[in-house]
């Protein structure tokens, strides 16, 4: 059960309607996010929902057998829009862009990439000072001092940052500097790191685990949303099988699943989905026909000397021929009615 409460509800209200809904069975969690306060109730014992939904002080009511409520489409039937700022939404019905290197490197570099996004038109660049890598001795990011630099010239020309927090230490430092946090495969349930996100005031997108279900990539948003962050974004970036053909398998299913299931906007990154330069272009259109809400995708002026993920990364000409697919091929999608 998720009860919306009103603004202007009073503490007495409140313990009144904690008392009645305790009453009938359920286990109640206060949830307070920058959006809206809320009741959620866990239990099974069946009820006249007008009982509860007649009390005072209360906004809506929604009964949600799904594990993951906050979250959920049973609730929130209008999808959730994601404001950056300056005009700048991910959100249904619109497509975001997203592209930048795998790691950010040096200031030379983020200038090239920041020119190239501006005359690509693309608004929000990705890119990574804080690195997870398999081998301890790759590359692992120029740190905080990247990122602080990397936000200056940014902000100068307009351009949104989207980077990966790997460890609650991170999010405060991390704060002034960065316009979405990502939270990475390795770390989609990494629970204590979510449940600090969920008290920060910035956009936060939670890319699928390595080998998540799609119930476990939207629990995990639920972790989020629970602890107060409404700003939620989801990715699908991939899942490991016994495929070895590609670094990944890019799993389309689950963006009409997550859009069936969730009220919040769905962006696929073809890079890690399939990990091959050659064929990140299809695979990116493939997202956007299976109804995404942006595509993310590596980009670096030579990706043969990238530090790292070069073999999945496009150059500029790759980029800027991409960019102008994506978007072609979402005014198409939009043009389709499905039966």
């Amino acid at each position: 059960m998720i009860v919306q409460l009103k603004e202007e509800i009073t503490d007495l209200q409140k313990d009144k309607l904690i008392n009645e809904i305790s009453q009938i069975g359920y286990k109640i969690t206060e949830v307070k996010t920058q959006l809206g306060d809320y009741l959620i109730g866990i239990g099974k014992n069946d009820f006249d929902i007008r009982k509860i939904g007649q009390q005072e002080g209360i906004k809506d009511i929604h009964i949600v057998s799904d594990e993951y409520k906050l979250v959920s489409k049973k609730w929130k039937v209008k999808p959730t829009s994601i404001d950056l700022g300056d005009g700048i939404f991910i959100k249904d019905g619109d497509m975001a862009i997203m592209a930048g290197p795998c790691s950010i490197e040096s200031e030379d570099q983020i200038v090239k990439i920041i020119n190239h996004l501006k005359a690509t038109g693309i608004t929000m660049m990705r890119g990574g000072v804080f690195k997870p890598r398999s081998s301890p001795y790759a590359f692992r990011g120029l740190g905080i001092d990247g990122l602080k630099l990397w936000y200056g010239l940014a902000k100068e020309a307009g351009i949104k940052i989207v980077t990966e927090v790997m460890q609650v230490s991170q999010i405060e430092e991390m704060y002034p500097y960065v316009d979405v946090y990502q939270v990475g495969a390795r770390n989609t349930q990494n629970f204590n790191l979510l449940d600090e996100l969920g008290k920060v005031d910035k956009a936060v997108m939670i890319k699928r685990g390595i080998s998540g279900t799609i119930e476990e990539l939207l629990q995990s948003a639920e972790y989020v949303f629970s602890g107060g962050n409404e700003k939620l974004i989801l990715c699908e970036r991939g899942i490991r099988t016994y495929e070895r053909a590609s670094r990944n398998t890019l799993d389309l299913n689950a963006v009409p699943i997550l859009k069936a299931k969730s009220h919040l906007p769905v962006i696929v990154d073809p890079s890690h989905g399939i990990g091959i330069r050659e064929y990140v272009p299809q695979m990116a259109l493939a997202g956007v026909m299976a109804g995404a809400d942006g595509i993310i995708y590596e980009t670096h002026e030579i990706p043969e000397k990238a530090y790292s993920d070069g073999q999945q990364t496009l150059d500029f000409a790759q980029s800027t021929l991409l960019a102008d697919w994506i978007r072609k091929t979402f005014a198409m999608r939009k043009s389709f009615t499905l039966i």
